[in-house]
């Protein structure tokens, strides 16, 4: 009986989490792409979902225009961009898959990054 119980209270929980993610599914998706990053941090403010990959994308977004900027280096710049370009590209493609899933991903060295942002 008692883990009936338990499982009664915890269903709440779930089913409260999965309309969070329901509700701000899109938004996690768009923060991936370029610029799109500030829909999810300017409109979803209260969705921890939606921020969450909003932070993460804003972060890629970053490196993306500094990548850009590097690209103008010649020789070492020219040789780094496009390296970091894809790998900020898989990056987003993988951000993306997750959003769409519905989960929380924590890309490596982004997420920490994102972590540091408090809007």
């Amino acid at each position: 009986m008692p883990e009936e119980l338990k499982k009664e209270q915890e269903q709440p929980a779930t089913d409260n989490e999965e309309q969070v993610i329901n509700d701000a599914k899109i938004f996690a998706i768009v923060a991936y792409i370029g610029i799109l990053c500030l829909l999810p941090l300017l409109l979803k403010k209260d969705n921890k979902f939606a921020l969450h990959h909003g932070k993460q994308g804003l972060v890629i977004f970053i490196a993306e225009v500094i990548c850009g900027m590097l690209g103008v280096i010649p020789i070492l710049g020219w040789l780094m961009a496009p390296v970091l370009f894809i790998i900020l590209a898989f990056y987003s493609l993988i951000g993306i898959i997750q959003a769409a899933s519905g989960k929380y991903w924590k890309a490596p060295i982004v997420a920490d990054l994102a972590e540091k942002i408090n809007l």
